[in-house]
């Protein structure tokens, strides 16, 4: 016997994230925008609550983006990744519906008023 999977039996969250390959496309707020849009998308089209990332403490740029976007850091893992011999911490940043919805409504009373 199949078992159905009822959606109110899920957190309803999504972890995403992003990858730019060639360095000559880094610092051109491409990741910046693709999070912003990825993350539209999702609590747009999908009855989510929340959208995580998870990020290392050596990845700046990534963690600089995500705030941009409105990505809040929740957890920060002291330590558990190692990049060519050196330690940093695993980073944890997530944005609610609610969070998503206050900054759209902040973007469309500016550009109301512009």
């Amino acid at each position: 016997m199949k078992r159905k999977h009822a959606p109110h039996l899920f957190g309803l969250w999504l972890e995403i994230g992003i990858v730019i390959y060639k360095p000559s496309r880094w610092a051109r707020g491409i990741g910046t925008r693709a999070l912003q849009m990825w993350s539209g998308y999702l609590f747009e089209q999908m009855p989510i609550v929340r959208v995580g990332l998870t990020t290392w403490s050596g990845n700046e740029r990534m963690m600089r983006a995500a705030a941009k976007v409105g990505f809040q850091i929740e957890a920060r893992l002291r330590k558990c990744r190692i990049v060519l011999g050196e330690y940093y911490d695993s980073i944890r940043m997530g944005m609610l519906r609610e969070e998503w919805d206050q900054m759209c409504a902040i973007r469309a009373d500016r550009n109301v008023n512009n």
